[in-house]
């Protein structure tokens, strides 16, 4: 029994080894001055030994949105615990509006680890995505 057991602390994961996250978009590419989507796809899978409390929070740039009007940029979604091995699909509608400009679009998707409920972080994962507006 270590120190750290009687403060009911566990054994934090190795970064970079506790999640696979893959993103991809379909249609490739956004129309540049036009309201139009795609949709965003997340697959996410705990590569750690244990179940882990798991969020997923997306930013957006200013001109691109979660709705039709580009208002909300950023969105968290709870996932619950995640057992080892198990895989998780989100998928999101991702908006240009007529203020989107011609380029590359950053898109940051960070998946965050909790310790026994969603005020506490464990670790956090940040992976980054260029997302096309032509």
């Amino acid at each position: 029994m270590g120190i750290f057991d009687l403060f009911g602390k566990k054994e934090a994961p190795i970064e970079g080894k506790i999640y696979g996250i893959r993103i991809a978009v379909h249609p490739m590419r956004l129309t540049a001055y036009k309201s139009n989507a795609v949709t965003l796809t997340i697959d996410l899978s705990n590569n750690f030994t244990s179940s882990q409390l798991t969020s997923v929070i997306i930013t957006l740039p200013k001109t691109l949105g979660f709705d039709q009007s580009a208002l909300s940029n950023s969105k968290e979604i709870r996932l619950g615990d995640l057992a080892p091995g198990e895989v998780k699909n989100i998928k999101l509608d991702v908006w240009s509006i007529q203020r989107t400009k011609p380029g590359d679009y950053k898109l940051e998707v960070y998946v965050i680890s909790h310790y026994r409920n969603y005020a506490y972080v464990l670790n956090e994962i940040k992976k980054e995505f260029r997302l096309r507006v032509v």
